[in-house]
């Protein structure tokens, strides 16, 4: 029960830094950062990988939602932030120039999973591998824990929809991760 009123609390607090900041508080604008920071830092870094480039697009996330505040709509302040990360991410990623194909990926950078260390790596590389619109809903909802919900509504689609993408990308997880799964057990 105690946690249930503290929950209120927070979200009280919550919108009412949010009506806050669409009025331009720099004190609303500082307590929403505090709260969102890592999870948006965390988010550009799966959607970029390269923690320079995350963090040009987590800088450029929170400039973007000062612009503007005052066009916050509805009642989800997240899917809102995570709608504008994704943006920008998407905006990064389309500037690149790099088109590395799937082989040269797999078949010449992939290293063997020695170590946890080694099998983050290879399973990284593989959540990269992913197309754009099935990793950003895998990333929401395997490293962000959004609801499918949440997932559709930060990328603008039909909560079906939602739910089939992140099962399509944990079906080429699946696929691309096999022969590791295999090498693991028959060791």
């Amino acid at each position: 029960m105690f946690s249930s009123k503290k929950h209120n609390v927070e979200l009280d607090d919550e919108q009412k830094a949010i009506e806050s900041l669409k009025t331009g508080s720099a004190e609303a604008f500082h307590v929403l950062y505090n709260k969102y920071q890592q999870k948006v830092y965390r988010f550009c870094l799966r959607m970029m990988v390269d923690p320079v480039q995350a963090k040009d697009a987590f800088q450029e996330t929170f400039i973007k939602v000062y612009e503007n505040r005052k066009n916050i709509k509805g009642t989800n302040f997240t899917a809102w932030l995570f709608t504008i990360s994704r943006h920008v991410c998407l905006n990064m990623i389309r500037s690149q120039k790099n088109h590395e194909t799937f082989d040269e990926i797999y078949h010449g950078n992939m290293k063997s999973p020695d170590s946890d260390v080694g099998l983050k790596e290879v399973l990284e590389q593989a959540v990269q591998s992913l197309p754009v619109n099935l990793k950003e809903a895998l990333i929401l909802r395997e490293y962000e824990d959004c609801s499918y919900q949440e997932i559709a509504d930060i990328l603008g689609i039909d909560l079906s929809l939602a739910k089939v993408r992140v099962h399509r990308a944990r079906l080429i997880l699946r696929k691309i991760l096999q022969p590791l799964v295999k090498e693991i057990n028959e060791s």
